[in-house]
């Protein structure tokens, strides 16, 4: 609490709170006997397990299983992934694993693990384990291929696009209005319409019929996961900036 002491007003600043799953976290024995096929398990989960993972690696190191992770770019904690972590570089990994495993509930975040390996020549497995309903899932290319073609065929649309619309958000942390303008140096042949805004709303595009398609500058996760029910399609700004480069090399997202 701050106090400004002109007018005897209080202002309260901003506050972070962890909130903690308080139970205690063991993999079951589904769990561990999947993970034994893999030499090497690169350890994630949510910010409310953070806490467990050293018991986590443990039982691992117990089971003779070699865990390792890392603290990928955006997040505060080592072993802490965030939704929007779908770049492999952004991991921050020093060496590949054999497979992933994810510690949470909800699919949102084990499902960036597997975006992230998009533009590599085989995709990771990612073992899912829920501490909640203590059920074990594998993740892999299957539940992300409906995504990358989209991807594919919006980034295709994109190099033969003439009026593009780059959404910008206000929201901290996401703003990018400076990295897209590198977008009009590198295609000058195309033409480029910003759009500011708080909040996406995907129905408003319909508004703008000029637009040939749509670049995202916010989260990641809306031009892939969002981007697959747009009819004009839509790419992050880090892929549009790199299409043709991504088009020409052979990976998930150009044999899938």
């Amino acid at each position: 609490m701050v106090a400004n002491r002109k007018s005897n007003e209080y202002k309260m600043e901003t506050l972070f709170i962890d909130a903690k799953y308080k139970k205690k976290v063991k993999l079951n024995k589904k769990a561990l006997d999947l993970l034994k096929n893999y030499k090497t398990v690169a350890l994630y989960t949510a910010v409310q397990f953070l806490g467990q993972m050293e018991d986590i690696t443990n039982q691992l190191s117990q089971n003779k299983i070699k865990a390792f992770s890392s603290k990928p770019v955006r997040t505060n904690e080592k072993s802490q992934l965030l939704g929007c972590d779908t770049y492999y570089e952004n991991l921050n990994l020093k060496q590949k694993p054999d497979a992933f495993l994810y510690v949470g509930d909800g699919n949102f975040h084990p499902m960036a693990l597997v975006l992230a390996q998009k533009d590599m020549d085989s995709i990771k497995p990612v073992i899912k384990y829920d501490p909640i309903s203590k059920k074990t899932d594998i993740m892999d290319i299957d539940i992300i291929q409906r995504i990358l073609r989209k991807c594919r065929g919006s980034l295709m649309k994109f190099l033969n696009a003439k009026a593009i619309g780059v959404f910008i958000t206000t929201k901290p942390g996401q703003q990018q209005l400076k990295a897209s303008k590198k977008l009009q140096s590198k295609y000058p042949k195309k033409k480029f319409y910003y759009f500011l805004g708080n909040d996406l709303n995907m129905d408003d595009f319909e508004n703008f019929p000029f637009i040939d398609m749509w670049i995202n500058t916010a989260c990641p996760r809306i031009g892939l996961d969002d981007g697959v029910d747009m009819s004009r399609g839509i790419v992050n700004l880090n892929e549009a900036l790199d299409a043709e480069k991504l088009l020409s090399k052979e990976s998930i997202l150009t044999s899938i």
